[in-house]
């Protein structure tokens, strides 16, 4: 199922992306570094939302309070989370 997440906090201003099961698939920044974000973007295709959560959840850009990162990781875990009570 596709998804988009508004970010707070952080340079990008939305994520999107897929889920088939816990598996994320098709991530996508608005905004943000580039160059990072590819990085992300192709280090998180086909892992688990728990693999997320464990790599990039509490990681800090600068003095914001997250990161592109810890935001991807609460993005996978809120659509994973309102699938399962969708089912």
């Amino acid at each position: 199922m596709h998804h988009s997440y508004r970010t707070s906090g952080i340079c990008s201003s939305e994520i999107k992306f897929d889920l088939e099961g816990n598996i994320v698939r098709n991530v996508e920044f608005c905004g943000g570094c580039h160059g990072n974000l590819q990085a992300i973007v192709k280090f998180a295709e086909g892992c688990t939302v728990e693999e997320i959560e464990q790599k990039c959840s509490g990681i800090l850009c600068g003095r914001k309070s997250s990161s592109c990162p810890d935001q991807l990781s609460r993005a996978v875990r809120k659509a994973y989370e309102q699938e399962q009570k969708a089912q």
